[in-house]
């Protein structure tokens, strides 16, 4: 039987929010991950400017990437252990369990930037 889709139940926007991030975690000038425990630290969130917000390599915009900036997708990303407690800076932990958490949204609202 295969896996059940959105095991835990994350609403739209968490789901573009961990999806984003996922991208972001797959940055290495981006992030840092940690051996021992899976985890992935990123620095800084991007910022949105104008309509949209760059996400590495990509453009997305910014009705998808909303969840970054807003505080009760961080607590319910961390209250399901997607995201790890952080240390009150700008950036985010994704867990192991984050990284790997299926979304199946990574390939639907990205595109290349072309700037």
């Amino acid at each position: 039987m295969p896996p059940k889709k959105n095991p835990l139940k994350l609403n739209k926007l968490q789901l573009r929010t961990l999806a984003l991030t996922q991208v972001l975690a797959n940055e290495p000038s981006l992030a840092q991950k940690d051996d021992a425990t899976g985890n992935v630290t990123i620095a800084e969130l991007p910022h949105v400017h104008g309509n949209h917000v760059h996400i590495g390599g990509f453009t997305v915009s910014s009705r998808d990437a909303s969840g970054f900036s807003n505080p009760a997708v961080w607590v319910a990303l961390r209250r399901k252990g997607l995201v790890a407690d952080d240390d009150g800076g700008y950036g985010v932990t994704l867990t192991a369990d984050g990284v790997a958490y299926d979304t199946g949204l990574n390939e639907k609202f990205i595109e290349q930037s072309d700037h």
